[in-house]
């Protein structure tokens, strides 16, 4: 019994002594207040485009890929001034080609040359590439890889585009393009059809019919047709210039002089096609889409893809490889305030160039759609809806100056 009351006691000091605790916390412990909840910064992100080019290289398509090769640089241009938000958008390009004999039945003739990049002089060099040869032009196939194969964004805001030409009956093969029209826009793809003959034939060949099912424009166009090249006065100054930015550009990596003769070479391949279209690459060239962080320290800096300090010394140039940090800086940054020089005397030199192919083009009768401004009159129009604006580099300059493309 003593040993039972002795327990019972011992718990109820125990119980006590909690409960004091217990009381002396609530009045000792201070007094919290409430606080409203932190507030997340949410960083809008950049706004993108991306463009799937699916070009049929079968034996009579030699016309098409030389529109490919001398219009790219126009197409890339027609986004330059397109902001959204006042943000200006990225451009990704990708390129398939379709229906080439030499290419391995079993993955349907179809071949990714280049997967959704930033890189346009890869986009360029192998459009100079491309050769042609009779095969079966499988757009359903080429569609469905495209759609599924390539990063597409998620985000519904951004503007993903395919742009599939060719000229045999768009039901070729044994992938349904129904289908594969159907699952690209439920990914928020839009597939446009360019069909290289005449307007009557890609309807009954049912291009138009993929174009409706994917929320597209169906366009025809004379693949054979050359596209205009109109001369300017301003075409000497513009390709020096151009030449001129190659300067700037300061290579690093194991890599980073293959790409810089890359560079050169899509140069030369530009100007061979026309000083009209060398003058074009140089206007691309000025624009926030030539991005080269890959090997140009000056754009790696700007896009925070590397930091001058962790670069391995045998990856730097030898001029800089002697150089102290702080005159590796002092000389990158040099390279970007003259690049931004450069860039900015394109850009009002190029308003002088348009305005006079404007007056030349008047003086020209229509002679029919070309790959490039089919694409240009599809994409903008798309590019709207998504709520991009277009202004011209006029007024581009008055809002912004342009600055250095380096950070210290």
């Amino acid at each position: 019994m003593k040993g039972t009351m002795l327990t019972a006691c011992l718990i109820g000091v125990v119980i006590g002594l909690c409960l004091g605790v217990s009381v002396w916390a609530e009045e000792k412990m201070p007094v919290v207040e409430s606080r409203p909840p932190i507030e997340t910064l949410v960083v809008e992100q950049k706004p993108l485009i991306q463009m799937a080019i699916l070009l049929d290289t079968s034996g009579s398509m030699s016309g098409l890929i030389d529109q490919a090769r001398t219009e790219l640089w126009a197409i890339v241009n027609e986004f330059i001034f397109a902001k959204r938000n006042g943000k200006e958008p990225e451009l990704q390009v990708a390129l398939y080609e379709y229906g080439k004999s030499s290419l391995s039945s079993e993955v349907g003739y179809i071949r990714q040359i280049v997967p959704l990049t930033t890189d346009l002089d890869k986009i360029s060099e192998e459009l100079f590439a491309l050769k042609t040869n009779g095969g079966q032009e499988y757009c359903g196939w080429v569609i469905k890889e495209a759609t599924q194969l390539l990063q597409w964004s998620s985000s519904p805001d951004d503007l993903k585009v395919i742009f599939i030409a060719g000229n045999e009956p768009f039901t070729q093969g044994p992938v349904d393009y129904k289908k594969s029209c159907k699952a690209a826009v439920s990914k928020g793809i839009i597939v446009n059809t360019i069909h290289c003959g005449s307007h009557e034939q890609g309807i009954s060949g049912k291009w138009k019919d993929g174009s409706l099912l994917a929320d597209g424009q169906y366009l025809n166009i004379n693949h054979n047709h050359r596209a205009v090249q109109i001369e300017a006065p301003q075409d000497k100054v513009l390709i020096e210039l151009g030449n001129g930015l190659n300067g700037t550009y300061i290579v690093y990596g194991a890599r980073g002089r293959q790409f810089k003769a890359n560079q050169v070479a899509q140069d030369l391949n530009a100007l061979n096609v026309s000083g009209a279209n060398a003058s074009s690459r140089a206007m691309t060239k000025s624009s926030q889409f030539y991005r080269n962080d890959s090997w140009d320290i000056v754009d790696a800096l700007k896009h925070d893809k590397v930091k001058l300090e962790e670069i391995k010394n045998e990856d730097l140039p030898e001029n800089m490889q002697k150089m102290s940090m702080e005159e590796r800086k002092a000389y990158v940054e040099s390279n970007a305030k003259k690049r931004a020089e450069i860039q900015k005397k394109i850009q009002a030199l190029n308003e002088q160039r348009k305005k006079y192919v404007a007056e030349e083009m008047k003086k020209l009768q229509r002679r029919g759609e070309t790959l490039g401004s089919a694409m240009i009159q599809a994409v903008r129009r798309q590019a709207t809806a998504r709520n991009f604006k277009f202004e011209s580099s006029t007024e581009a300059a008055k809002k912004a100056e342009v600055k250095p493309q380096t950070k210290k």
